[in-house]
């Protein structure tokens, strides 16, 4: 049976209103619910997060829509990649996954499939574009309302600078323990400390390494350097409390 997966920055509503769309469509397939808490119009987070999730499910279509350029000219794409299908906004939100799994192609998705939905908005594109091509998609229909194309928006994940004394990088997600996620991947962490904001964060293994209420740096899930609080908050003591945002780290090696 095959499954959908949903990601966006919708909230609690509009994602219930897609679920409603599909199993219209494909009544027998699974939906699960990667997150709807991206923050809003923030691709690159959207990005980051799908990336690190779309691996943990086999035989999945992968919805994530975060989509600030709905009803322009944005193209609507499915992504036929070895394992996966990825359909979305074509604005580089879907590009850094299907990359990695292996594009094999791409088709633009026609706004006509909205007449599966009755409906076609210019600002709710999950429920009348990307919901019934889904839909189709997990039934292996990717005929009439799919074009194929060979052009989609590029988005690299991982753009950051290590130097001696600097790291300078991208903030991708603050979590809710406070927890501030950077793109710096392991095998670039080479260091004692950092410094953020006047903040020495000292790179260690787990939380049980430092006191309680003190600052620490450690390779977290996602296998990126992570600013944290032991049972606090770093993005509450730096100020940075939202993903995409730049930051600069002093190195101590």
């Amino acid at each position: 049976m095959k499954v959908i997966t949903l990601l966006t920055d919708f909230g609690n509503y509009y994602p219930g209103v897609m679920k409603g769309v599909i199993w219209k469509i494909a009544q027998d397939v699974k939906i699960a619910d990667i997150t709807h808490e991206v923050e809003p119009h923030n691709v690159f987070q959207g990005a980051f997060l799908l990336y690190y999730s779309y691996r943990y499910f086999e035989n999945a279509v992968h919805v994530a829509v975060v989509d600030p350029g709905v009803g322009g000219e944005r193209k609507a794409l499915a992504i036929i990649t070895e394992n996966y299908i990825f359909v979305g906004p074509d604005n580089g939100l879907l590009y850094p996954s299907a990359l990695e799994d292996g594009i094999k192609k791409a088709y633009k998705i026609r706004e006509d499939v909205s007449e599966l939905v009755g409906t076609l908005s210019t600002t709710f594109h999950g429920r009348d574009v990307f919901a019934p091509a889904a839909a189709l998609a997990s039934q292996g229909k990717l005929g009439k309302y799919f074009e194929e194309t060979d052009s989609m928006v590029k988005l690299d994940l991982f753009e950051y600078s290590v130097e001696e004394e600097r790291a300078t990088c991208r903030v991708a997600f603050v979590d809710r323990f406070g927890n501030i996620v950077t793109n710096l991947k392991a095998e670039d962490v080479k260091a004692k400390a950092f410094y953020l904001n006047d903040i020495e964060f000292p790179l260690v293994r787990t939380y049980s390494d430092v006191d309680i209420g003190k600052p620490l740096a450690l390779i977290g899930s996602f296998g990126t350097l992570e600013l944290s609080v032991r049972e606090g908050k770093a993005s509450e003591i730096t100020g940075i409390k939202r993903g995409n945002v730049e930051i600069e780290l002093e190195v101590v090696r």
